[in-house]
């Protein structure tokens, strides 16, 4: 059974792409993002899932595929930031080096860009998010087997740092 690499947590804004991109070059290996790969599938827009066949539709099509890149993938997976509320997810994450990115609110802020279309953050941007980071951050931190904040490194750092983490797990 293939593993992947590493499995990246965290809220919108963390890096989970951008860093993730970072440590697949690292590694070299492939770097599948559940979130493009949903759109990939869906043939739209994450934002036009949302409006037009609702969350639930939305986050069946999440579980599906972050249940086939855990089982399958071997490079770097990073996973949508809601992706951790799913209790089976969780439960598949078990045995996985999986690494929480950590990131401030005004960082996160300033990445997602309170006025895109993250069909999440709908009405209040700044209130959304910062209820988003509450209330994912205790699931996000007993998840991770590595925490590397995205605010204090640049993702070719924070790469570093999980690279570090991977070799130093490797050793054990």
């Amino acid at each position: 059974m293939s593993r992947p690499a590493a499995v990246l947590i965290g809220s919108p804004g963390s890096g989970k792409s951008t860093v993730g991109r970072a440590l697949a070059d690292r590694l070299g290996v492939d770097l599948l993002d559940t979130d493009a790969e949903i759109e990939r599938r869906a043939g739209k827009p994450i934002g036009d899932i949302f409006v037009e066949d609702g969350e639930d539709a939305f986050r069946a099509m999440e579980r599906e595929v972050v249940a086939e890149a855990l089982a399958g993938a071997t490079g770097v997976v990073a996973l949508g930031g809601g992706s951790v509320l799913d209790e089976r997810t969780r439960a598949d994450l078990a045995g996985h080096h999986v690494v929480y990115l950590e990131v401030e609110f005004a960082d996160a802020a300033r990445r997602v860009g309170l006025d895109t279309a993250r069909p999440l953050l709908l009405g209040n941007p700044r209130a959304r998010l910062r209820a988003l980071l509450q209330e994912r951050l205790p699931i996000y931190r007993e998840l991770a087997t590595t925490t590397v904040s995205t605010s204090e490194y640049s993702p070719e750092e924070a790469a570093d740092r999980i690279v570090e983490a991977l070799e130093g797990t490797a050793d054990a």
